[in-house]
């Protein structure tokens, strides 16, 4: 078995190079978590080797729909390299795409180093430095979309790349509940949403996130990025748009996908 997901893991990384992959069905049934989760371990030890450098975990299926849809009850997990990151204003290189679909999130920085089977709301409160409005830019290597859960979850959560805010604001006096968000593309409203909607709270995703990293051994450090997951409907772009979005109390974030590339 270990062969089949070293496979598994490879044609993945091929995948980046601009052809999508089909899903890995004949490797992973929809819901094998143990398997997924090795498949990504497997990808990111490869990348670490090449010099890539680990900044943070990115939270997906935060929503409940989203979890039915993919038939599972619990989020997901991926990894956040530091060339990932995209400067606030920046560009998005079309040619590293495949793909892609944003989404506006919650970004927490975090304070200290945070690993604790236990994790609540309030303990990984007490670890984190700010919180930050941020842009994912989501992608997937397998080809038209048609995933799993074992296939985002091989797929580094279907992760691509991100972009940060300019204010970083301590969590005292946040709403990050009831906080609105607006996702805009080409200056039109693209998606809505709210705190509520990341697992019913954003720090919600930080101390399961916090939890399950710990059962395996893992641990949040300080500096480390967490992308608590979508706050709306993710949305498809293509060469040629501009995307910002505005979330309460933590002003905007943007970046350009231009097509001239």
């Amino acid at each position: 078995m270990q062969i089949e997901l070293e496979e598994a893991a490879e044609r993945l990384r091929r995948a980046y190079s601009g052809t999508p992959v089909a899903p890995l069905r004949e490797v992973l049934e929809p819901i094998d978590i143990g398997g997924a989760y090795a498949v990504q371990s497997i990808n990111t030890a490869y990348w670490a080797a090449q010099g890539r450098r680990v900044v943070g975990r990115k939270v997906g299926l935060t929503a409940e729909a989203v979890q039915k849809q993919l038939g599972v009850d619990r989020p997901d997990f991926g990894v956040l390299f530091a060339d990932m990151e995209i400067s606030n204003g920046g560009k998005l290189d079309a040619r590293k795409v495949l793909q892609p679909k944003a989404e506006a999130e919650i970004a927490l920085i975090m304070a200290r180093d945070f690993a604790d089977l236990n994790a609540t709301v309030e303990s990984v409160t007490s670890a984190v430095e700010c919180a930050v409005a941020a842009i994912e830019i989501v992608d997937s290597r397998i080809a038209d979309w048609k995933i799993t859960f074992a296939d985002t979850v091989a797929d580094n959560g279907s992760s691509a790349f991100f972009v940060l805010g300019q204010e970083r604001k301590p969590l005292a006096g946040l709403d990050l509940y009831t906080c609105g968000m607006a996702l805009e593309v080409n200056g039109k409203v693209a998606s809505l949403g709210a705190g509520a909607a990341c697992l019913g709270h954003p720090l919600n995703a930080a101390a399961w996130l916090a939890r399950t990293l710990t059962e395996r051994g893992e641990s949040l450090k300080r500096g480390d990025v967490i992308l608590t997951g979508a706050l709306g409907p993710m949305v498809a772009i293509k060469p040629g748009d501009a995307v910002r979005a505005q979330i309460g109390g933590l002003g905007a974030v943007s970046f350009s996908f231009p097509g001239d590339q």
